[in-house]
C-alpha cells in the first residue's frame, strides 16, 4: 500500500497542475486580444512569459477563463475576432479605455457570459443581433460610446437581464416591442439618444424596475398610467422627450425635472400639477 502513495500524491499534483492552466485556443486568444489592443501601452501590462494565472485581470476556474477585469487599463484598437475564442467567459469588465470599432456577431459564441461592460470607450456600429443569443446575460452596460443603428428586435430573448445600460449614444427608432417582455428589468437607462415612437403600455410588466430613465429622446404619444403600478420603481426620468397628454402627481414629482417636455418648436413644456384631481396639466410658458 505504502507503494501506491507517490503514485496517488502524483496523480493528484497533475490534476491540480491542470486546474491550474489553460488551453492553448484561450492562452491564444488572450494574447491576440492583448496584441490587438496595444498591451505594450497598457497601465498595467502582462508578462506573456509567465503563467496566464498571473496575467493581471484574468480569472481562471478549473482550467478555463472566466473573467477579465481590464477597465481603466488604457486598452486601444478593437477587439480581434479570436476574443471571441473565449467560450467560458462569464463576465467582461472593460469600461473606461479606448476601444473602437463594433461588436462582431461572433458575440453569440459566449454563451456562458452574465456580465457585459464595455461602457465609456469609442464603439461604433449597432448592436448585432447575435447579441441577443446570451440567454444568461444579466448586465448589458455599453454606455457612453457612439453605437447607432436600431435595437435588435430580439432583445427581449434576454430573459434574465436585469441591467440594461446604453445612454449617452447614437441609437435610433423604435423601443422594440420583446423589450416589454423582460420582466427581470431592474435598471433601463437609455437616454440621450435618438429614439422615436411611443412608450408602450406593457412596460406595466417591469414588474421588478427600479430605475428609468429615458431622458433627451424624441419620444412621444402618452405616458402609460401603468407606471404606477411598478412599486419598485424609485428613480424616474422621462423629461426632454415629445410626451403629450397628462400624467398622475405620483410620476410628476417622481421624475427628476418634473416631466418637463419639449414642444414641436423646442420650447420647453411644463407640467402643473392639479392638486385638486391629482393630475397635470399641460401648461406652455
Amino acid at each position: 500500500m505504502k507503494s501506491l502513495a507517490p503514485i496517488f500524491l502524483a496523480f493528484i499534483f497533475s490534476l491540480n497542475i491542470y486546474a491550474d492552466t489553460v488551453s492553448e485556443k484561450e492562452k491564444n486568444a488572450l494574447i491576440k486580444f492583448y496584441n490587438a489592443t496595444n498591451g505594450k501601452h497598457w497601465k498595467i501590462k502582462w508578462d506573456l512569459s509567465t503563467s496566464v494565472l498571473d496575467w493581471y485581470g484574468v480569472q481562471v476556474e478549473d482550467g478555463k477563463v472566466i473573467a477579465l477585469n481590464l477597465s481603466d487599463n488604457n486598452l486601444q484598437g478593437e477587439l480581434p475576432s479570436e476574443f471571441f475564442n473565449l467560450v467560458f467567459l462569464k463576465s467582461i469588465d472593460l469600461h473606461q479605455n479606448n476601444l473602437k470599432g463594433s461588436l462582431l456577431n461572433a458575440i453569440e459564441n459566449l454563451k456562458e457570459l452574465e456580465i457585459l461592460n464595455i461602457s465609456d470607450n469609442k464603439l461604433t456600429g449597432s448592436l448585432p443581433k447575435s447579441i441577443c443569443e446570451l440567454k444568461k446575460l444579466k448586465d448589458l452596460e455599453l454606455f457612453k460610446n457612439k453605437i447607432s443603428g436600431e435595437l435588435p428586435l430580439e432583445i427581449g430573448q434576454l430573459a434574465q437581464l436585469e441591467i440594461l445600460a446604453l445612454f449617452n449614444n447614437e441609437i435610433k427608432g423604435d423601443l422594440p416591442g420583446s423589450l416589454y417582455k423582460i420582466s427581470t428589468l431592474k435598471v433601463l437607462l437609455l437616454n440621450n439618444n435618438k429614439l422615436t415612437g411611443i412608450l408602450n403600455p406593457e412596460i406595466i410588466n417591469f414588474h421588478a424596475l427600479q430605475n428609468l430613465s429615458l431622458f433627451d429622446n424624441n419620444l412621444e404619444g402618452e405616458i402609460p398610467g401603468g407606471l404606477e403600478k411598478l412599486h419598485n420603481l424609485t428613480e424616474l426620468n422621462l423629461s426632454y422627450n415629445k410626451f403629450k397628454g397628462t400624467v398622475s402627481k405620483n410620476l410628476a414629482v417622481l421624475d427628476v425635472l418634473n416631466m418637463t417636455m419639449l414642444d414641436e418648436n423646442g420650447n420647453p413644456v411644463l407640467l402643473e400639477i392639479n392638486t385638486e384631481k391629482e393630475t397635470t396639466i399641460v401648461t406652455q410658458n
